[in-house]
């Protein structure tokens, strides 16, 4: 009985070269007792060599002992290494300790970076995971979220498929989103006066990705799951939660929470912040200085109907005053497409001249329709976007930048009044790494004084409540100051900081 409660297996694991020894031996017992195969998937793991592609061999000492690795990295970040490595599909992996390190770098001190934001601001002001909040939650809120729900989903179409390669970049991705952009964006709402409905929101949020995310991870970096998990288990009272991450089921998609449009609509805005800040590189125009307008331009109204909910965001992320939305988009840019040869050439073969010339003569619409729906019939051939790679440029002497899903216009001439708020903004960054300097702390208030050449006093006095707001001052007054300085082209500022009693 009890052997036939596991049999046939869901899985057999072992390396490529066990193939004909165990692989083969166990399918020729299996059929030949009981007429069909032991196991139903077989997980075949490739073969780990030293990094110079040899076999790992203690005479020639051409690996790390792995337990030297392990001291150094942990055995969660050697983990995932392997996890996100090709053995898991059966190929080779030449070893090397500096993709190990990688691991760290890429996912686990992001992952606990973000614990930790939330176990700082949290703790100070007494947030617990009973006080609520998601019904006030915003924009990106509900964004984080829904992209935690289509990380779940994904995880376990991979992991029920037993693809454990396509897993890890999908954390990876995640991680970056959670804090590249939830965590940095939505800063603001957490260091704010007093729990709000908004606050509130914030918290509440990041505790439940954090721990549904802490849940995801427990397969791949069992160790950190654990510590995580624990940590967070003091934010909540209650006594149904499982006393360890290895006792949790795992983490199920909730509808509720998912919002494809919204996630479309997030890219897109990443892909905004992403063309805007290129553009600012090309003129030189420092981020810290403000312009005065943006154009997002794009043929779908509904779309950018949805960026128009992310607008606080882009304003601040770009620090751009007003942003305007263009759907005339035949106005500002060009469609093209180009084969890609060395694919459609092995497919086409002699008609490969006649596909291209029909490629040439596709248009903005066609092109679009194309690049929206994924596939293009050309000639009874259905042709993807891999075999047709479809491009936006701008139009000739147009100051728009475009990449393969949106345009934008950036407005790079600069004023008297945004090159002195820029400054205003340059002084203020200086003043909150001066803080970090002195080792105060995040809630600490401080007396600001300065000494500035005149164009910049002009500029602090013009800005002055933006400055103390951002940096804690209670006070920021002009007069004798020497221990911390910054020069701006032709202006300069010495300033002194005293903590506030």
């Amino acid at each position: 009985d009890e052997f036939e409660k596991g049999f046939p297996a869901d899985f057999i694991a072992e390396g490529l070269d066990q193939t004909r020894g165990w692989f083969y031996t166990l399918m020729s017992l299996g059929v030949a007792l009981y007429g069909e195969a032991p196991f139903k998937n077989v997980i075949v793991n490739g073969m780990v060599l030293a990094e110079d592609g040899k076999k790992m061999s203690k005479s020639l000492k051409n690996y790390t002992d792995p337990m030297e690795i392990m001291d150094e990295y942990g055995a969660d970040a050697l983990r995932l290494y392997l996890i996100n490595s090709g053995l898991v599909r059966g190929e080779e992996q030449r070893f090397a300790d500096a993709g190990v390190k990688d691991m760290v770098r890429r996912a686990l001190l992001p992952w606990y970076n973000a614990y930790s934001f939330l176990d700082l601001y949290a703790k100070i002001d007494g947030w617990t995971a009973e006080s609520g909040g998601l019904q006030h939650a915003n924009v990106l809120d509900r964004w984080i979220l829904s992209k935690l729900q289509t990380l779940k989903s994904d995880i376990s179409f991979e992991m029920e498929r037993y693809r454990l390669d396509n897993v890890v970049p999908k954390l990876f991705d995640f991680i970056a989103d959670l804090t590249n952009w939830y965590i940095r964006l939505n800063r603001a709402r957490f260091w704010g006066e007093g729990l709000t409905d908004d606050k509130l929101a914030a918290y509440s949020t990041l505790y439940l990705t954090l721990y549904e995310l802490t849940q995801a991870m427990a397969p791949c970096a069992p160790f950190l799951a654990e510590h995580v998990y624990q940590k967070l288990a003091e934010f909540s009272s209650t006594e149904d939660a499982e006393r360890s991450v290895h006792f949790c089921s795992y983490p199920e998609l909730n509808p509720d929470h998912k919002n494809d449009r919204l996630e479309e609509a997030v890219a897109i805005m990443q892909r905004v912040v992403l063309l805007a800040r290129k553009r600012r590189e090309e003129t030189r125009i420092n981020l810290r200085v403000p312009l005065a307008k943006l154009v997002v331009i794009h043929s779908d109204q509904g779309l950018l109907d949805e960026l128009r909910r992310l607008e606080d965001y882009i304003r601040v992320e770009l620090n751009v005053k007003t942003i305007e939305y263009a759907s005339n988009e035949a106005d500002f840019i060009e469609w093209f497409a180009k084969p890609n040869f060395p694919v459609l050439g092995k497919r086409l073969g002699k008609r490969m001249k006649h596909i291209q010339q029909l490629i040439r003569e596709l248009t903005s619409d066609q092109l679009e329709g194309f690049q929206q729906q994924g596939e293009i019939t050309l000639d009874g051939d259905v042709f993807n976007l891999d075999e047709i790679e479809v491009f936006r440029a701008a139009k000739p002497d147009s100051d728009v930048v475009s990449d393969s899903f949106i345009s934008i216009e950036l407005d790079c001439n600069l004023t008297d009044e945004l090159v002195e708020e820029g400054m205003a903004r340059e002084v203020m960054h200086r003043v909150q790494e001066a803080r970090k300097e002195l080792d105060l702390n995040v809630t600490d208030r401080i007396h600001l004084v300065y000494e500035a050449t005149p164009r910049l006093a002009l500029a602090l006095g013009k800005h002055e409540d933006y400055v103390s707001c951002e940096t804690l001052s209670l006070s920021m007054k002009p007069g004798s100051a020497s221990h911390f300085s910054i020069k701006l082209e032709s202006e300069s500022v010495s300033f002194d900081i005293r903590r506030a009693d």
